[in-house]
């Protein structure tokens, strides 16, 4: 039997006396691909920083590929899941090139250099996502979508099981936006690697996700395939909003429009 990637069993964080998620209990299954939805303020953000040991705690269980994360060492972690988090605050000096070597400490001992597999997966990873040409450019020289790229980069490096994403395509233009969604396309069917990403863009979800998962108000509110995300009043209870369904033209996959 096949450990999933990921699971929850009745989860809950709380920060003070607030509880942020309650009672989270689903799977991520090996090189499966899963959005997370919600309104503002569902608990979606705080849920991939659990995860990540970013936010420490709660009540209930989390396995990262069958194991405890509480039992996880750093690196250990970091060989199992990759975070990108939203692009926010001031950017580093460091290169693109060194921003993407440095994700490979998962891999390398104390005060160890880089070897031949290393240096390999710092190359696929600038090809993949198309940065080799900036390999030399300082971080804080890049566009907003060019940044996004090169923490993807990095994140693509570590060679975890699992990638965790906070809106990676939020604040990018049409084409940025493109480019990252086929970078995470050619990821996930060429590597297998499960992909859990956070979005507030539903059309993205539905075309992009073999499944949805919705929060609200902490609380899991719908888990199945993308396409019944669409079907009867499911968004309507999730967002509170009447969203009109069309079909995409090319597709045919369902394409939402707010009213």
């Amino acid at each position: 039997m096949i450990e999933p990637a990921l699971h929850l069993s009745c989860y809950s964080f709380a920060l003070g006396s607030r509880e942020i998620l309650r009672d989270l209990s689903f799977s991520v299954a090996v090189g499966e691909r899963v959005a997370v939805i919600g309104p503002n303020g569902a608990g979606k953000s705080t849920l991939l920083k659990c995860l990540c040991r970013i936010l420490k705690g709660g009540r209930g269980r989390i396995d990262v590929a069958g194991q405890p994360l509480h039992a996880y060492g750093q690196s250990d972690l970091a060989r199992r899941l990759a975070y990108l988090p939203q692009i926010e605050g001031k950017a580093t000096s460091f290169t693109v090139r060194e921003m993407v070597e440095m994700a490979r400490y998962p891999h390398l001992g104390p005060l160890a250099s880089m070897e031949s597999a290393d240096a390999a997966a710092v190359e696929r990873a600038l090809d993949d996502t198309g940065m080799r040409a900036f390999a030399a450019r300082s971080m804080n020289t890049l566009s907003g979508g060019e940044r996004q790229k090169a923490l993807l980069a990095a994140a693509l490096a570590q060679q975890s099981d699992l990638l965790l994403l906070d809106e990676a395509t939020a604040f990018l233009d049409p084409l940025q936006q493109l480019e990252i969604l086929r970078v995470l396309g050619r990821v996930h069917r060429d590597r297998s690697t499960a992909i859990l990403s956070v979005t507030h863009d539903l059309n993205e979800a539905l075309a992009h996700s073999e499944r949805v998962i919705a929060l609200r108000e902490g609380a899991l509110v719908f888990d199945g395939p993308a396409a019944r995300l669409a079907q009867g009043d499911t968004l309507r209870r999730i967002y509170e909003h009447e969203f009109v369904v069309g079909a995409h033209p090319r597709t045919g996959r369902p394409v939402l429009f707010s009213e």
